[in-house]
């Protein structure tokens, strides 16, 4: 096999990946589109908590939750009820293990259903939130934060 060859398979193979990943996430975005909504919505907020939790940024986190939030701080239910309090709570509540889940997330491998959009093993759910009772306009914001408990 010449180098040119393995050049021609090695950019082949690349393109059948990106090919790939471009139908499963255009997949992700058919199940988003019509079990919850506009996709884009919901990409939007997908993409600006991946971007929050990679910076530590405990302000664009907490922008992106729905308050009151249930969650557990160091082994206790807790009702977090503002953006403040869950920016004090910030690192009791986005745990290690429930970082890595929402970091580690790829587009179109979040599993979706009617209850919402699932990071992880369930770490972190996200669901349109309707802005009027016809539910013509909504937001995209986090629901859930959880421990996914022991493997």
């Amino acid at each position: 096999m010449t180098i040119s060859s393995l050049r021609i398979m090695l950019i082949a193979a690349a393109v059948g990946a990106v090919t790939f990943q471009s139908a499963a996430a255009d997949d992700t975005n058919k199940s988003i589109d019509d079990l919850l909504g506009d996709h884009t919505v919901y990409q939007a907020a997908i993409s600006a908590l991946q971007k929050g939790v990679t910076a530590h940024d405990a302000a664009a986190v907490a922008a992106l939750v729905r308050y009151p939030i249930s969650v557990e701080v160091k082994g206790k239910k807790m009702a977090i009820k503002s953006p403040k309090d869950f920016i004090a709570h910030y690192d009791a509540i986005m745990t290690p293990e429930i970082s890595k889940a929402v970091t580690d997330q790829k587009y179109a491998d979040l599993m979706v259903n009617s209850q919402g959009i699932m990071f992880g093993n369930g770490q972190v759910w996200i669901n349109g939130i309707c802005k009027d009772d016809a539910c013509n306009r909504f937001e995209a914001k986090v629901i859930t934060i959880q421990s996914a408990g022991p493997e």
